[in-house]
């Protein structure tokens, strides 16, 4: 009887849970929503990020993850059932986890196809990374 009613659970929330899939242009920017970068602080300072958004990094350095952390952090961003965008260098990693936060946990997301480095290609002026206590180490 659990296992039914946790399935139950997990199939209810998934019909509330939202998945975009847009790519990034300037146009997209000007939205009132908010976008979390996930990529390494060492990107952040690389290329610079989207003017207003939010450092909080998921993979680190070498490939690893804190799932917890980060969806506790995320949290702090943002609200469940708020909808926001991620954004990485060229949306692989956001592909991923987009899908991960809508269809196992159910937050409303926009994955922002093809990251910042098609917004730099496309003439977009990045702000230069100052040091965030949104990251994770």
């Amino acid at each position: 009887m659990k296992k039914i009613l946790i399935l139950m659970m997990v199939l209810f929330s998934s019909l509330f849970a939202k998945l975009e899939n847009i790519e990034v242009n300037a146009e997209f920017l000007k939205r009132d929503i908010k976008i979390i970068d996930i990529r390494t602080p060492s990107e952040w300072k690389e290329t610079g990020i989207v003017k207003g958004s939010y450092t909080l990094m998921f993979f680190n350095e070498k490939g690893g993850y804190d799932t917890d952390a980060f969806i506790t952090e995320l949290n702090k961003i943002v609200k469940k059932d708020e909808k926001f965008a991620l954004i990485c260098r060229t949306g692989s990693r956001t592909s991923m986890i987009a899908q991960f936060l809508s269809k196992e946990l159910g937050y409303d997301v926009i994955n922002l196809k093809s990251g910042i480095m098609k917004l730099m290609r496309d003439g977009y002026k990045t702000t230069p990374y100052k040091k965030s206590p949104l990251f994770l180490k």
